[in-house]
């Protein structure tokens, strides 16, 4: 009633929920309970961890911060407050491994031995592959670096981690630079089908060598 009383009024609300004026009037004149005031104020702490979070934080971290602050109260109360505001953080993933060899795979040798140098551009090209937790679920990139001048020459981005996918991204590269002859260097993934991979390459002006598996975008050259 005391939200739409600018709305509706009064008797009227009064009538159609059956209860009286002035029992509505001794309610709105009530003080809050004791504990209804600490959920007040707890909302309040939440919100302000909440948004210094950026909306980040879920439940398990405001309560984890509030006890470092000294506020000991439960987790289901914290839970049930965040609820009723319509707070929601954003939940950590078990983060996904994209690169591991595929049982029997023989590999290409590893002509770099780790040491990423060129001399000249577009002699060696370096791709891998991240996964990118997002709301609507996992996406994957993939990446096509010139070691030479560490630009990015070529990417592709899907719902799927295919070699198709690997395989835009190195086109992408190859139509805008065109290299003569190009050593291609990629993980011993198997999601990217790397032995698929690596017999599109000759027609593509493109050797092909395989580093170590599980490497992913964290490595340093990329």
């Amino acid at each position: 009633m005391k939200a739409n009383q600018a709305t509706w009024p009064l008797a009227t609300m009064a009538r159609l929920l059956k209860v009286s004026r002035s029992g509505f009037h001794a309610w709105n004149q009530r003080r809050p309970s004791a504990h209804a005031q600490q959920d007040r104020d707890l909302l309040a702490r939440i919100r302000a961890i909440y948004t210094r979070s950026h909306g980040t934080y879920g439940m398990p971290r405001i309560h984890a911060t509030l006890a470092r602050q000294g506020i000991h109260v439960g987790r289901k109360r914290v839970a049930r407050l965040m609820r009723e505001a319509g707070l929601r953080g954003v939940s950590r993933r078990r983060w996904v491994k994209t690169t591991r060899r595929a049982p029997g795979a023989r590999p290409a040798p590893d002509l770099v031995q780790r040491h990423f140098q060129a001399d000249v551009p577009n002699r060696l090209w370096v791709a891998d592959a991240t996964c990118i937790p997002t709301a609507a679920g996992f996406f994957y990139l993939t990446v096509v670096l010139d070691v030479y001048s560490r630009r990015i020459v070529g990417w592709a981005m899907g719902s799927h981690l295919r070699t198709a996918l690997m395989l835009q991204a190195l086109d992408m590269a190859l139509a805008q630079r065109r290299p003569e002859d190009v050593i291609h260097h990629s993980d011993q993934g198997c999601p990217i089908h790397v032995c698929r991979l690596r017999a599109t390459l000759p027609g593509r002006r493109c050797s092909a060598f395989d580093g170590l598996g599980g490497r992913c975008l964290r490595q340093r050259h990329v």
